[in-house]
């Protein structure tokens, strides 16, 4: 049952316009000040591990996460634009399908000087930009002189990596120079990326410490309104690595941090190296289901308690979007139920994430919006709810608060794609294989081939009844749709 307070919603962003606008005769007028904007992306989090939805899982433990839940407008339908980080980030930053200038929908869309971003637009009118975690285009990492670079693509401050992801303990200058292979795309450790230099720890937990800096930003005094992207690569792997206490909660044994010196080795792979290292603990085998689980829910958990912090240092004027940037991870120990697949394919359980908005002082009451929506509709929301004008045409998302259930949101990822108009979405996906078997909650798709399959998700959103025969015209419609949208749009950046 929706109960999307749209009304309500409408009638506050129109007088924040109208407050905006001199009165008739008038030199000048007292002007509401625009919104903050505080946008939360997590890394890998299950469908089915969100609490603010009513199915959650009751194993999960997350009374942060379901008190912005309950201030909140829950969108039980939101996709983001690929079923891995890299391209559905770049989407989401721009408001534009990445595949537009990445012809092969490939983990790498990168960012054309082109494309502006978010944070682009908010800065240029006045806001304050920082992004601090995760920075993550697909491209050009651990480099600070590239347009990939958060500030180079409109964010004034950046702490954090730029890679797929990072130990959680190891943030220090020493093991990096221990280590045979400090820079990978995900088996990443070492100093943080501070500005336009680095910052080493000598001990701390990389998402307290995304915490305590997004904490003293937001508690910072300032005149101008402010956008922070606070990008978390929790739940992600390495999902082992958590304090002590977390795992003393939910009764699992610890599990030595990488060590240079202890020649792990794993494939082949060079002994002491830390990809070894992370390629043993980032599938089952070393670890088996019932204590993956364990630790994914510790792992989400500690977040949970850091993103407690941030709600609590967050001011009436804020507008927080929370999102997880792809489907839960099927070697995580993540749960997506009831929806098929997870990371890596472009099954609802893939592109289909947990998502929350909540708006600025009164109209904090909850809700859920039950019309599908994109990541790519945040952009020119925020941008509107900030009174800034877009003007760019191209632009794939709309506004979240006017939800259109007729809309054709369309993906392509690597030989696959996808097009979703009404209850109806057609696809010729396949799974993307992984190097391990699934956690156990995963739900295979009915087969796993590349023949195209269409499912009514208003009464299948697990996607078990393909109706590729019995709706033939309905195929053949959204194919043609699908294929006349990429020829139209398929630009060259």
């Amino acid at each position: 049952m929706k109960t999307y307070r749209l009304p309500c919603l409408l009638l506050f962003l129109t007088l924040v316009s109208c407050a905006n606008r001199p009165a008739p005769g008038t030199e000048q007028s007292v002007q509401t000040p625009p919104p903050n904007i505080l946008l939360i992306v997590v890394d890998d989090l299950g469908y089915a591990d969100f609490t603010p939805f009513a199915g959650h899982r009751g194993d999960v433990q997350t009374p942060n996460i379901t008190r912005l839940g309950n201030q909140s407008t829950v969108y039980t339908q939101a996709y983001v634009t690929a079923p891995v980080c890299s391209p559905s980030r770049a989407g989401l930053l721009t408001g534009k399908n990445q595949f537009r200038w990445d012809g092969p929908a490939s983990w790498g869309p990168g960012l054309p000087d082109s494309v502006r971003t978010l944070a682009e637009y908010l800065k240029e009118a006045g806001y304050a930009t920082a992004k601090i975690g995760k920075n993550d285009l697909g491209q050009k990492f651990h480099r600070n002189d590239v347009r990939e670079y958060p500030l180079h693509h409109g964010f004034d401050r950046f702490l954090g990596f730029s890679a797929h992801a990072h130990d959680y303990w190891h943030l220090s200058q020493d093991i990096y120079d221990r280590t045979p292979d400090p820079q990978n795309t995900s088996a990443l450790l070492g100093p943080l990326m501070d500005d336009m230099g680095t910052k080493s720890y000598e001990e701390g937990y990389i998402t307290d410490i995304l915490t305590d800096e997004a904490v003293n930003y937001l508690k910072m005094e300032r005149t101008e309104p402010y956008f922070l992207m606070l990008s978390y690569n929790a739940v992600h792997h390495l999902i082992h690595e958590v304090p002590q206490r977390y795992l003393d909660k939910y009764d699992v044994a610890p599990i030595p941090n990488y060590d240079p010196e202890a020649g792990v080795t794993f494939e082949q792979r060079e002994p002491g190296s830390y990809s070894a290292y992370y390629d043993k603990y980032s599938r089952l085998g070393a670890i088996q289901d019932d204590d993956m689980r364990k630790y994914y829910l510790a792992n989400l958990n500690n977040l949970d308690d850091n993103i407690g912090r941030v709600l609590d240092a967050v001011d009436e004027r804020t507008i927080i979007v929370f999102v997880s940037d792809n489907g839960g991870s099927p070697l995580t120990g993540a749960d997506n139920s009831p929806l098929t697949g997870g990371k890596y394919a472009l099954w609802e359980g893939g592109i289909r994430v947990p998502m929350a908005v909540r708006w600025p002082g009164e109209h904090t009451t909850g809700g859920t919006e039950t019309d599908y929506v994109s990541a790519l509709d945040l952009l020119p929301t925020l941008t509107a709810a900030a009174g800034v004008e877009v003007g760019d045409p191209t632009i794939d998302g709309m506004d979240l608060r006017q939800p259109d259930p007729n809309r054709t949101l369309v993906w392509k990822w690597q030989g696959n794609w996808a097009i979703r108009r009404g209850d109806y979405k057609l696809t010729n996906a396949r799974e993307n294989h992984w190097k391990s078997r699934p956690y156990r909650a995963y739900i295979a798709p009915i087969r796993d081939d590349a023949s195209l399959k269409l499912f009514n998700l208003a009464d299948d959103p697990g996607e078990r009844n393909d109706l590729v025969n019995e709706r033939p015209d309905l195929v053949e419609e959204l194919r043609a749709a699908y294929l006349s949208w990429e020829a139209r749009n398929l630009q060259v950046y």
